[in-house]
């Protein structure tokens, strides 16, 4: 089973592959000052999108999650990617020594895993990715976004159109 699309900003990823070429057709809509929110649990696969965002940036650089050095910069593609984990952070003072602050919403676009909890603090126009496991089946994720803002809008609906092309080809 290849990515399916479920209907407006809603996906279906039978494994990993799946979850990768969706990060990368997202890649292909991305631009300077974007932010991404991944949220899902322990191992749904955040870190796989990830990997395809970079990838579809054109950055041949390893992804993994930044969870202790907490950003992590994947700039060799056509905008620069910084990746944040706040996994381990408890509190919204704690954003401060990330560099958060010096990076969203400007040049290049950001993507955070585990940033749902701080939202208040860090910004109103960002794209929500929200991963979830499906019951009965270990490898089967529903995928779906979750627009905050004019350009979050802008940004879901390119992905959509995105995908749909891709099911078509």
């Amino acid at each position: 089973m290849a990515l399916e699309y479920r209907g407006p900003r809603a996906y279906a990823s039978a494994g990993v592959d799946d979850t990768v070429h969706l990060g990368e057709l997202v890649a292909g809509c991305l631009e300077d000052g974007d932010v991404l929110v991944l949220t899902g649990g322990l191992g749904v696969g955040k870190t796989h999108f990830t990997k395809g965002v970079s990838a579809g940036l054109g950055d041949g650089h390893p992804v993994t999650s930044p969870t202790f050095a907490l950003m992590a910069v994947h700039d060799g593609g056509r905008i620069p990617l910084f990746h944040f984990d706040l996994y381990r952070l408890e509190h919204a003072f704690e954003l401060e020594d990330t560099g958060i602050f010096d990076v969203l919403g400007y040049e290049g676009a950001c993507l955070l895993e585990w940033g749902e909890q701080f939202q208040d603090e860090l910004t109103d126009e960002y794209l929500g990715v929200i991963i979830s496991r499906v019951d009965g089946d270990e490898s089967l994720r529903e995928i779906a976004l979750e627009p905050h803002g004019a350009r979050a809008e802008r940004l879901a609906a390119a992905v959509d159109d995105a995908v749909r092309a891709g099911e078509a080809a």
